[in-house]
């Protein structure tokens, strides 16, 4: 019953993402840049929130993943920062539900690995969406060039957490 209230939540705030990264546009056009660099900011702040959501409740393989997924988020922020200062951009920031996944007592330990993958797919694909439709007509060539990286990267990563999340 925990898992299904933990994944419910995690579903309402992958709508809160693409409500606030541009994925859906009253008029159906495409991302511009500023929805990109939002949405990225976005993914980056659940990646963080994930490795707060594991120094209660996880074990050591999600406490290293977790870390390492905000790592690379900060490396990807950093990144992401050059892009957004160079074409004068001003991040939209949203309101988001956090990455939290369970309460420490409410968990045991495989339920809350299991929810802690469960999580992410939801929101990697989100952000893959946002990043394929920018590309389709980009605004930016700099922004398009990082967002075909990290379309690489983030594709190999929920492929792993979809493995992972069907051996667990």
């Amino acid at each position: 019953m925990r898992v299904l209230v933990a994944i419910f939540l995690v579903f309402i705030g992958s709508s809160a993402l693409a409500d606030s990264t541009g994925e859906q546009r009253p008029d159906n056009r495409a991302p511009a840049a500023i929805d990109v660099i939002s949405g990225l900011y976005a993914f980056s702040r659940f990646q963080h929130a994930l490795l707060e959501s594991t120094e209660l409740n996880g074990n050591a393989e999600v406490k290293n993943l977790a870390a390492l997924r905000a790592e690379e988020a900060a490396k990807r922020d950093k990144t992401l920062k050059e892009i957004q200062e160079a074409i004068g951009a001003e991040p939209r920031i949203g309101k988001r539900a956090s990455a939290r996944l369970a309460e420490p007592d409410s968990s045991d330990g495989p339920t809350y690995v299991r929810t802690f993958y469960a999580a992410q797919i939801p929101e990697y694909e989100a952000t893959i969406a946002l990043l394929e439709r920018y590309l389709r007509t980009p605004d930016n060539v700099a922004l398009a060039a990082f967002a075909r990286e990290q379309l690489r990267t983030l594709r190999s990563q929920v492929k792993d957490a979809e493995r992972t999340m069907a051996d667990k």
